[in-house]
């Protein structure tokens, strides 16, 4: 029990240097979880408590390692994802844009979505997300750049330039849509998926697939597990809008 926390302590806090380093940010997304988690593990390990109270917290730790096992089942069962046969649309979802430049995680999904753009030609594409902070034009304006820099024909592409939100991603695409009966293929990065395509469903689309790209592999089990507690939420908390900041996905 004391090397559990031992271990968790000096993993926590060395993944977190690692991210801080590789990003070169103290505070990238989420990576401060890790120092947190890290610190706190360690004073449990070296804290004069008695045996009881630690075996206690470590039985709090078990079960949540289940819940946690449990909804990452449920993430790594789409995270290989693909689409191989015509869709009549693709739905790029939208990740931060860091003044006009497409990040890591966004170039991804649009490479994914130009080799399946590239086979299927008579797909529509609607590129999807807003404008926040640090972002001088919308998610969708610089996707749709891209695509098109790429030779993607305009008239293909469709532009969704409202949504903050993985939810109202989904929602305001739909709007895009001629028919419900459509069929649709989401494009988003493999740790995303699963709860794209559920809230996707939860939105009432009713021929939907989905296409896994890949994800930064220093930053991948960052995400699994910011994804964790996303996807927990969903859970519980159906429809609920969780935040209302700018979403980083």
């Amino acid at each position: 029990m004391r090397m559990y926390f031992l271990f968790a302590g000096i993993f926590g806090i060395v993944y977190y240097l690692i991210l801080a380093v590789y990003s070169k940010k103290w505070n990238s997304t989420f990576a401060g979880f890790w120092l947190v988690t890290g610190g706190a593990h360690f004073i449990l390990w070296c804290a004069p408590l008695s045996s009881n109270i630690k075996k206690g917290i470590f039985a709090i730790c078990l079960c949540v390692w289940a819940i946690f096992l449990l909804v990452e089942a449920c993430i790594f069962r789409t995270m290989k994802s693909s689409c191989t046969v015509r869709v009549d649309y693709l739905i790029v979802l939208g990740a931060q844009v860091r003044g006009r430049k497409i990040t890591n995680s966004l170039l991804r999904r649009l490479n994914t979505a130009l080799s399946y753009l590239r086979v299927h030609t008579d797909t529509m594409v609607i590129v999807s997300g807003g404008q926040g902070p640090g972002e001088e034009i919308t998610e969708a304006q610089a996707m749709a750049e891209y695509l098109y820099e790429c030779g993607i024909a305009k008239e293909r592409i469709l532009k969704e330039e409202k949504s903050t939100t993985t939810r109202e991603n989904l929602r305001y695409s739909r709007q895009l849509i001629k028919s419900s009966k459509d069929t649709v293929c989401i494009v988003t990065n493999d740790f995303h998926l699963y709860r794209a395509l559920a809230i996707g469903r939860q939105e009432g689309y009713q021929n939907l697939a989905g296409i896994a790209a890949d994800s930064n592999p220093i930053f991948q089990l960052n995400y699994l597990v910011r994804e964790f507690f996303a996807v927990l939420a969903l859970w519980c908390f159906g429809k609920i809008r969780l935040t209302k900041g700018r979403r980083m996905l």
